[in-house]
């Protein structure tokens, strides 16, 4: 073992010491940017960049398995992604399609999350099959934000909310004298699970860009300069450090 790799060791292990085990998120949302800015500064293809991307989810579960947090969202495919040159979006649902597999042959209970409706047929298909013979006893609830925006996932939600209360005879003028942020929640696609604690998001952008807009209102952010793929345990050791140093306000 090189001096490098002692001293890292070192730094990760002083860096855990601080961070106060009952401050630890339960929820954490990660909004997982920065692939193909990495493949390009690698001189790869974006397909590697997509790979790293994936291979660095099945790590970063495996740290949250670890330090005891209980459910993760992570951003995979945006709305937006999906207007992308189609060799390219191909490319990039092959890889989300095989971790998704991948996942559901693990240790971790998933959940899509998002408008599958929005996708190739084919591909949703094959994610739906991998998510029902997923752990459902799992330490780690994951969440797979595919086909996933936030403006989407609130207009679902409103029309699923009135699908839902006209089929029961409502009128239009009853649910709306009746509405309350309740029931607007009950239709989101994370319902019934409790809203992130931590959300990150990496590759030095410091906008959420739709993610968990509902969800999010109370959550605590993080911005990280690493691109996902070189995204480390010790980045995610100081994400929780800052997490666990805040006085949680929830707006008030």
């Amino acid at each position: 073992m090189g001096l490098n790799s002692v001293l890292y060791d070192v730094y990760e292990r002083r860096l855990l010491r601080g961070i106060d085990p009952d401050k630890m998120p339960h929820h954490v949302g990660a909004i997982v940017d920065g692939n193909r800015r990495w493949a390009k500064g690698a001189g790869s293809e974006v397909d590697d960049g997509y790979q790293a991307g994936a291979d660095k989810i099945i790590e970063f579960l495996d740290w949250c398995e670890e330090l005891g947090i209980e459910i993760v969202t992570l951003w995979v495919l945006s709305t937006d992604n999906l207007r992308r040159p189609p060799e390219e979006l191909a490319a990039l649902l092959a890889v989300i399609e095989q971790l998704v597999e991948q996942l559901a042959q693990s240790r971790h209970e998933l959940r899509l999350i998002g408008n599958l409706d929005m996708l190739p047929p084919a591909s949703a298909q094959r994610m739906n099959r991998a998510v029902e013979s997923s752990n459902h006893e799992s330490k780690v609830r994951v969440n797979i934000c595919v086909g996933y925006g936030g403006r989407q996932e609130l207009t679902d939600a409103m029309r699923s909310l009135l699908f839902a209360e006209s089929a029961k005879g409502r009128s239009l003028e009853d649910i709306a004298a009746t509405l309350d942020v309740d029931d607007i929640a009950d239709h989101l696609y994370t319902k019934g699970q409790p809203d992130p604690d931590l959300v990150i998001r990496t590759s030095g952008e410091q906008r959420l860009s739709g993610f968990l807009l509902w969800q999010s209102v109370h959550s605590e952010f993080y911005f990280s300069d690493a691109l996902w793929p070189a995204f480390r345990r010790v980045d995610f050791l100081r994400a929780l450090r800052s997490f666990a140093s805040r006085e949680r306000r929830f707006g008030t």
